[in-house]
């Protein structure tokens, strides 16, 4: 019990950081006692709130604030029967449209390495700026995320803690709330990747209620980098990529090379096409997700209630933000007919191509490192006049790996000149998800 305690004593300390959007303490101290009147050892969980909880669930939109879903999520369950203890759900951009954790209906999530009382303070990342501030702040030893283009592993870099992206299907999509079907996958955070592996062990398995849901193999692992075939592509070292990024990144290359890893220059020349391409496809996928919002059965609805159309128009306009909006529109534009073939079909190509490069590159060798961002946090005063117009040069680092539905860990790799911490991504085959934790686990091990 003195674990989720002190756990619930810090979120408490942290409120002004706004990472939560509901505080469950009392649940929590429920689930502590079943957990140990089951010999199991409680340990305390934050949840993104876009997983189903039976207590509240609002994916940081007015649209869902007064929403009870009857069900937990899969992964949630798993959770709690492990010895999980739900301290709260964490704050994010609403409905999982952003980089910043700063467009949700219940205000921003502001990291811990910065004042929350300030009227400036660093962006978390996003989508899952919650659940990535949640663990550096060590309110959690697990903090569940999703990852649909880099919302874990963006969150991650930027404060400082492992953000891993399983295999596409390895972990439940059961009870989350969707963005992309074919894209999104929930995610872990935590303090290692050791640890991340060992929360991918609790949670993961067939669930017959997902049926995109795949075992993982066994295999052994590894437990050096001697010989280990490292892939660097030459398409990652863009015109967005920072000096202190790009010196990090070159660190840790070498800090494999000196362990005797084998460095191999490696060329993805259609990574320059994937930020369109995930554009398009999770537009078309937002689009169709976000049309069961009516505000018939659930969800915010407007007083404006002349005729069934203006209820349905004035009652979304009212809840959604302006990037949902904007994604909406756009999704709804590429799915008619006359521009299907256009934007939707031409990504759908771009995509399996994006997809065999990268298999291709894992015939030569067996891991691939990138940077995560361009850089360290930024400000959310350098990002506030633009946060609803453009598109994050972030996501460029790492959507490719959704995509591909290949395993992506980002891994805490030194500070840039500020003093801000900065991440490396690891890339693997599919399925290859045990290898890449052992690989992250061994490059950290060294730069401590």
């Amino acid at each position: 019990m003195h674990r989720i305690e002190s756990a619930i004593e810090k979120a408490v300390k942290f409120r002004s950081h706004g990472i939560f959007i509901s505080e469950t303490f009392e649940l929590a101290r429920r689930q502590a006692r079943d957990a140990i009147e089951k010999g199991l050892n409680p340990f305390p969980v934050a949840v993104k709130d876009c997983f189903l909880t039976s207590t509240s669930t609002t994916c940081a939109s007015q649209m869902l604030e007064n929403y009870t879903p009857p069900m937990n999520a899969t992964v949630v369950d798993r959770i709690v029967a492990k010895g999980g203890c739900i301290i709260g759900k964490t704050n994010l951009d609403e409905f999982c449209m952003g980089t910043s954790s700063a467009l949700g209906h219940f205000g921003p999530v502001k990291s811990a390495l910065s004042e929350a009382t300030s009227d400036d303070w660093l962006i978390p990342g996003g989508s899952s700026g919650g659940s990535a501030v949640a663990v550096q702040t060590g309110i959690a030893d697990l903090a569940v995320g999703s990852d649909t283009g880099g919302s874990t592993r963006n969150p991650a870099a930027f404060n400082g803690v492992f953000g891993f992206k399983p295999t596409y299907g390895v972990l439940s999509r059961s009870g989350l709330i969707p963005l992309v079907n074919s894209l999104d996958s929930p995610s872990i955070f935590a303090t290692s990747a050791e640890s991340c592996w060992k929360y991918l062990e609790m949670l993961s398995g067939i669930d017959a209620a997902d049926s995109t849901s795949v075992n993982l193999p066994e295999i052994e692992g590894i437990k050096s980098i001697e010989g280990l075939k490292v892939g660097i592509p030459a398409e990652y070292n863009n015109e967005c990529l920072s000096d202190d990024a790009w010196k990090l990144w070159n660190h840790a290359a070498n800090i494999l090379e000196r362990q005797k890893a084998q460095i191999i220059p490696i060329s993805l020349p259609t990574t320059k096409y994937s930020l369109a391409c995930y554009s398009v496809l999770s537009a078309a996928d937002i689009a169709s997700n976000m049309a069961r919002y009516d505000s018939v059965a659930y969800g915010h609805r407007s007083k404006m209630e002349n005729s069934t159309y203006e209820m349905y128009a004035s009652s979304r306009s009212e809840s959604l933000n302006t990037v949902v909006r904007k994604r909406i529109f756009a999704g709804n534009y590429m799915l008619m007919k006359q521009y299907r073939e256009l934007y939707l079909e031409k990504a759908l190509k771009v995509r399996r191509k994006i997809s065999n490069e990268i298999r291709d590159a894992f015939k030569k060798v067996d891991i691939i490192i990138t940077p995560t961002a361009t850089g360290t946090a930024p400000k959310y005063s350098e990002l506030r006049d633009t946060l609803f117009t453009k598109e994050d040069d972030d996501d460029y680092f790492t959507q490719a790996a959704n995509l591909a539905g290949i395993p992506a860990i980002s891994v805490p790799i030194g500070k840039g000149c500020n003093g801000l911490p900065i991440g490396v991504q690891l890339m693997a085959n599919k399925l290859q998800d045990k290898t890449l934790c052992n690989i992250a686990q061994l490059l950290y091990s060294r730069v401590l």
